[in-house]
């Protein structure tokens, strides 16, 4: 190693900010083990990287008692004072026993460190960057298929999408753009792991932010969102400027904004409707597209008993309970829905 060596590891400390310091010192202690390997040595031995020459210096190191006991780590006190006079049992007596042919495993070793300690580096910048993006919106190109996992390229890095947060019935084709949730971003021996979602209520709250201006702009305000990925979900929108409306704003110019978001959840239904904080309002709006005929609220058990005309009875349970179970996650209240004849012969 020469002085090209510290200039590169230098260049190395301003472009990737790995401290030139702990580079040599991680060099270093590699070069113990190198040394010890390749020369069959048992004796405590260190070494020094001239911080700006870049030699390479290999020191013997011996303890210096009055008694020799194991002559590849001890001296004698007598010995050692035929070199220094003012040596004293308990010093650490060294001599260099650099080898001729020490420069090119030197060489190749701090060249593994370095390679090594690049990619932990970049690793940590992919971490920190991603970390801080926990619960945001990524787009990838679906890259490869491993045990039903979908690993989506982000560029630097690829985020798994696992089975559990694939939509239902969503069939994914290698080199296909996609939009996905970073739930976790784990940190692995590996480097930085990203997991993402295709079914969390986030993406589609983050896909309305991108979607809608107003949203972004705090005009408009997302208030709660149920989800049940791959066949329909209800946003609740609300803002406290009279003159906007919340929902025409998410639906967008001839149905434009929420159709892109549709598009991106492969024909998903979105049912928007307006936050009210009278729950009574609330639940009626939540369980469009039904009508109501009439809402009766039990505050302390947080129960809506619903009465809808006959004919909209099925529009409002909707399939399998799915109208109503997702009105009742969007407004947290638990939804009795009766159609008028059932309730006229209670």
């Amino acid at each position: 190693m020469n002085v090209e060596f510290i200039e590169a590891l230098n260049e190395l400390e301003k472009e990737k900010g790995i401290a030139k310091d702990v580079l040599l010192e991680t060099i270093e202690a590699a070069l113990i083990s190198a040394y010890k390997k390749n020369f069959g040595s048992s004796q405590n031995v260190r070494v020094e990287i001239d911080r700006e020459s870049g030699e390479i210096h290999v020191y013997s190191r011996k303890d210096i008692v009055e008694t020799v006991e194991d002559p590849r780590i001890e001296i004698s006190l007598e010995e050692a004072r035929k070199t220094n006079p003012v040596f004293e049992a308990g010093d650490i007596f060294e001599t260099e026993v650099t080898p001729r042919t020490f420069g090119r495993i030197a060489a190749q070793t701090a060249k593994q460190v370095v390679v090594q300690r690049i990619r932990e580096a970049e690793r940590s910048i992919i971490f920190d960057e991603y970390i801080n993006r926990e619960g945001d919106i990524v787009t990838g190109i679906v890259q490869r298929f491993e045990m039903k996992n979908v690993y989506i390229d982000l560029g630097k890095t690829e985020a798994i999408l696992m089975p559990s947060e694939q939509i239902p019935r969503e069939q994914y084709e290698q080199g296909e753009r996609i939009k996905s949730f970073i739930v976790e971003v784990k940190k692995t021996t590996k480097g930085p792991q990203i997991l993402v979602s295709r079914t969390h209520p986030g993406l589609l709250k983050r896909l309305f932010e991108l979607e809608v201006p107003e949203i972004h702009d705090g005009t408009v305000e997302i208030r709660s969102v149920a989800r049940e990925a791959g066949a329909r979900s209800k946003i609740a929108v609300f803002s406290k400027f009279e003159n906007v409306d919340p929902v025409g704003a998410c639906v967008g110019p001839k149905g434009m904004r929420v159709q892109t978001i549709v598009s991106e959840l492969k024909g998903e239904k979105i049912d928007i409707v307006k936050w009210s904080e009278d729950p009574i309002s609330y639940v009626e709006n939540a369980l469009s597209p039904a009508k109501v005929v009439s809402v009766k609220t039990n505050a302390s058990d947080k129960v809506a008993q619903v009465v809808v005309p006959d004919y909209q009875l099925s529009l409002a349970i909707g399939k399998e309970g799915q109208n109503a179970r997702l009105a009742a996650k969007l407004t947290g209240w638990k939804i009795d829905i009766k159609s008028e004849s059932q309730v006229g012969e209670q």
